[in-house]
């Protein structure tokens, strides 16, 4: 006779739930009611617990709720604020705020939403993720460059980026500068991009893009009164 699972095998098992093969909307609400109890508990496992809960609303449902997925990462922040699995659910309302809620509509006010989200969170790739989310939105938007640049400075600071090669980063941070006419910025970046990484072809456009810039930053000087 074998005793019932322990929280931590609970938790597996719903987790392998999830992925079990084929996936049905059955098995995920048998995981779902897993989690939901594990949730009520006060250790990691609850937090993990309610974190995978609303994943499942956010992306594993056959039809997503998005507006139950944010209630349920904003829950697990307010009681547990400081925990790993709260801080990740934090970025992911970024992303719901970003895109799928229908509040708030404008872009200008979702980027600001998620943005407010950013002093909550104090694991600084968990930041840095985020930062990166609002980069991208900002770019979706097509929102002024100069709210874009701030956070994708952020990112290259931080570093270790997974997904997103530090020298892509490096060239669009340097051509977004040069398009905000933050020409001492965009320079930095396009020499830093020729003196950090091995040379490639991309080497001869960023050269070329720090020919147009000198030209620029001639223009700009003899249009100086």
């Amino acid at each position: 006779i074998t005793g019932a699972p322990t929280r931590e095998q609970a938790f597996a098992q719903a987790v392998v739930v999830i992925d079990y093969q084929p996936v049905t909307q059955d098995r995920l609400r048998e995981a779902e009611a897993a989690f939901e109890t594990l949730a009520r508990g006060n250790d990691e496992i609850a937090d993990a617990s309610a974190y995978m809960q609303a994943r499942l609303h956010q992306v594993h449902y056959q039809q997503p709720d998005y507006i139950r997925a944010a209630a349920l990462y904003r829950a697990l922040a307010e009681r547990h604020p400081a925990s790993h699995w709260a801080q990740l659910g934090l970025v992911k309302l970024g992303l719901l705020l970003l895109y799928p809620l229908p509040d708030p509509a404008a872009p200008a006010d979702r980027i600001a939403a998620a943005t407010a989200l950013l002093p909550r969170i104090k694991e600084e790739k968990l930041q840095r993720d985020l930062h990166l989310q609002i980069a991208h939105a900002g770019t979706f938007y097509e929102q002024p460059l100069d709210t874009v640049l701030p956070h994708l400075i952020e990112v290259n600071r931080i570093g270790g980026l997974v997904g997103q090669a530090p020298e892509d980063l490096a060239i669009e941070l340097g051509e977004l500068s040069l398009r905000a006419r933050h020409y001492e910025q965009a320079r930095a970046y396009f020499e830093a991009y020729l003196r950090d990484f091995t040379p490639n072809l991309r080497s001869v456009t960023v050269r070329r893009r720090l020919e147009d810039l000198a030209a620029l930053e001639a223009k700009a000087k003899e249009a100086r009164p």
